[in-house]
């Protein structure tokens, strides 16, 4: 079955925002257009420089991009009022793990103390494969802390969670 729709151009002025003019089919009689990609993991961290260097030196991963935005639109974006931010980009093959320092520094958020870390609301974390968990652990510098050794799920799957300078946590999973 051939399926044609006819989407208005988004510079329209009579482009609707919110509510379609029609009922949208259930999910499961939708079309897909694509299928979602992973471009980037996002990381904000307080110094850019010594998280390029743990990330670099720790899962060998090489930098692609450094830059700098700024200026109204991206304060905006982000929503901090004068806001702008350096990035450095790193090859994770599939992903790339974006690593964000901002100017100003955002401000911490409520008393999350009672929380486990990981679910906490707006927590994040970055997973990367490696093809041994195990001779991962076993090659990781003294000072990177780890929550546990490598741990074997249900579900065959082992993983290590490490942290970064910045106390991020990185799930390492088998691939």
């Amino acid at each position: 079955m051939v399926v044609s729709v006819d989407h208005p151009s988004p510079d329209d002025p009579e482009r609707s925002r919110g509510r379609p003019d029609t009922v949208s089919p259930p999910p499961a009689e939708r079309l897909r257009v694509s299928d979602p990609t992973a471009h980037h993991v996002g990381i904000t961290v307080a110094d850019l420089d010594r998280a390029v260097e743990f990330y670099a030196e720790t899962f060998d991963l090489d930098v692609v991009a450094e830059f700098a935005v700024g200026g109204d639109a991206f304060a905006e974006a982000v929503a901090v009022e004068g806001a702008s931010a350096e990035f450095a980009h790193l090859d994770a093959g599939d992903v790339i793990v974006e690593l964000v320092e901002y100017e100003p520094a955002p401000e911490s958020g409520g008393d999350l103390a009672d929380t486990p870390e990981l679910n906490r609301p707006g927590a994040t974390h970055l997973g990367l494969t490696v093809d041994d968990v195990e001779a991962f652990y076993d090659g990781l510098a003294d000072d990177v802390e780890t929550l546990s050794p490598p741990r074997t799920t249900e579900s065959g799957t082992t993983v290590l969670f490490v942290r970064d300078p910045e106390r991020n946590p990185i799930e390492v999973l088998d691939a």
